[in-house]
């Protein structure tokens, strides 16, 4: 388990998407009052940690402190409730509510697709969520079936609750360096055509995407598809979707409204959910003619949108007037340059830059504390090298994170931003050369004489025993690192595979060549004319002893038909006297 800030336990993912990896956690500690809830602990969350890259951009870090508010009190009973931020060094994330159930795509590929009527009082309450997220500015951009959760129990589908979650996350990472309210956001099989083409996005694409839900809620797949993302988006853009059979004319004429490829044409999500509802009334079972004629005429419920939600629109930039007096400074210029407002000290101290006099007119409800006076670089003036005020803050609400943690990881072993590398092998190292002990300093060798008798070698008296250190043993070489191939597919046993093959192969080249040049065809005709022989030879054999046999019985059966005569004479005999007297 990893800590996240102070109060927060990663314990394993749950899943993976495009801006980052949803885990489930468990909380430490009730949160503070910067959190929207405080929780307590034990609780299962679940967060949303955003990707490296998302992390590392400053224009992402700023968009996510400023947007804390907006993305805080965006609650809905349709919503999954984003319950706290963290910033803790280079890592963001979402902390949210935990909903145990399944997406709305794994349900569709469990289950098959839904009744109309089931599907449209689904899709309408996504459709209050949409447009609860559009009243305070937020636009989802990426609506799909994956990104919407079930809460209660699969085994009573009336009861399923839909949960949006990644609600603000695009408004996050539409930053200059990542994307850009022109560009496309979003999965191919459920973009919007102004998405596609790089247009301004509004609210529409939200309500295209709801759209798309609820022809895949209906007949089980999306109305485009393809080989292809570029096909799909393709078709997003030039062709005109075609009613399913399964589909009534009153939801089918929702969809084609949302299914609009001008986004001015499209109605918005409040009018969806109105509608939707009203032909869930008008074509179940026990609907009333008034309630069946009402869903005929849902097109009157479904006008355009007046004022559509821009895409990742934040706030503009507030002009602030002059505040002199009238004839002293210049008039109010909507079009001028942002004001700058003045540094105020307090009592006793110099001027600020294009400041007033300290004192009384100092202001009170200021947080940080002023610029020091001078010029820049002069004095304890600014420098162009200290850093913005924002940043300063920044640092500081990460270094407040940070102190927080009970056992601080290193960025670079932390597996949830970075992968593991492999690290390369230490070079090794040269052992030390042992200390060279005093030895007797050696006699040059004798230079052979011409004869001399051999004198017998005198045993060299043997030296004291020193206690010397002992040298160390030098380090084995470490292996060199196996190189790898360039295809990174490794298939078990293929080198097994190839041993045998290549045996094989040989095996019948020797065959060819045996058969080819040795007599061995002669041998193979001699020897099956031999197996013949002894063949018809058994052969004739077997039959002589069949017939042998066949005598035999024969044989044994006129002797028996002989004894049955001589019996048959015998028992007659003694009736002979009686018929002679």
């Amino acid at each position: 388990m990893r800590p996240v800030g102070s109060k927060y336990l990663l314990e394993e993912p749950l899943g993976r998407g495009a801006t980052g990896t949803v885990w489930r956690a468990r909380q430490r500690e009730a949160a503070g009052a910067e959190a929207a809830v405080a929780g307590h602990p034990g609780e299962m969350v679940a967060i949303k940690v955003l990707k490296e890259e998302l992390a590392h951009d400053p224009d992402v870090v700023m968009r996510f402190l400023r947007e804390r508010s907006v993305l805080l009190r965006l609650t809905h009973p349709n919503i999954v409730r984003t319950r706290d931020l963290v910033v803790e060094g280079d890592l963001l994330a979402l902390v949210m509510d935990l909903i145990d159930g399944p997406d709305l795509h794994r349900y569709l590929h469990d289950n098959g697709p839904l009744s109309p009527v089931a599907a449209a009082l689904l899709t309408a309450q996504i459709a209050d969520a949409l447009a609860a997220g559009h009243a305070d500015g937020i636009v989802h951009r990426d609506l799909k079936p994956a990104n919407v959760l079930l809460a209660g129990s699969e085994d009573d589908p009336a009861g399923l609750r839909p949960m949006l979650t990644d609600f603000g996350i695009a408004r996050l990472a539409d930053s200059p360096g990542l994307t850009r309210t022109h560009e496309f956001v979003g999965t191919p099989a459920y973009v919007a055509p102004e998405s596609a083409e790089g247009r301004p996005q509004t609210s529409a694409v939200d309500v295209y995407g709801a759209g798309i839900l609820l022809y895949e809620l209906v007949t089980g797949r999306p109305p485009f598809g393809g080989g292809t993302s570029l096909e799909v988006i393709q078709r997003h853009v030039t062709e005109e979707p075609q009613r399913p059979g399964n589909v009534p004319l009153p939801l089918w004429t929702v969809i084609e409204r949302c299914l609009r490829k001008n986004p001015d044409e499209r109605p918005d999500a409040e009018s969806l959910a109105r509608a939707l509802r009203t032909v869930a009334a008008g074509i179940g079972v026990h609907a009333t003619p008034a309630q069946a004629e009402a869903a005929m005429g849902v097109a009157a419920l479904l006008g355009p949108d007046p004022s559509p939600t821009p895409a990742g629109a934040s706030d503009p930039t507030q002009v602030l007037p002059t505040s002199g007096a009238a004839g002293d400074g210049p008039a109010y210029d909507p079009n001028a340059a942002t004001s700058v407002l003045p540094q105020t000290g307090g009592p006793g101290q110099g001027l600020g830059q294009g400041g007033s006099q300290g004192g009384a007119d100092a202001d009170a409800t200021r947080v940080m504390p002023p610029m020091p006076g001078g010029p820049p670089g002069q004095d304890g003036g600014p420098r162009p090298e200290d850093p913005h005020p924002w940043q300063t803050q920044l640092r500081a609400a990460r270094d407040r994170n940070e102190q927080t943690q009970l056992q601080p990881l290193d960025p670079e072993s932390d597996p949830l931003r970075r992968r593991p590398q492999r690290r390369p092998a230490p070079q090794p190292q040269q052992p030390q050369q042992p200390r060279q002990l005093q030895q007797p300093p050696r006699h040059p060798r004798p230079q052979p004489q011409p004869y001399a008798p051999p004198t017998p070698a005198r045993r060299p008296e043997p030296q004291p025993q020193r206690h010397e250190p002992r040298p160390p043993t030098p380090r084995r070489a470490p292996r060199e690192p196996r190189q790898r191939s360039a295809n990174p597919m490794r298939i078990p046993g293929l080198g097994c595979l190839k041993g045998c093959l290549f045996m094989v192969l040989i095996i019948v080249l020797i065959c060819v060549l045996v058969w080819n040049f040795t007599p061995l065809p002669e041998w193979w005709d001699q020897g099956r004319q031999f197996w013949e022989d002894t063949k018809n030879w058994f052969g004739d054999a077997w039959t002589w002893l069949e017939e042998l046999v066949g005598a035999g019985q024969e044989a044994a059966d006129n002797v028996k038909d002989v004894q049955n005569d001589i019996q048959d004479v015998r028992d007659n005999l003694p009736e002979l006297p009686a018929n002679n007297g």
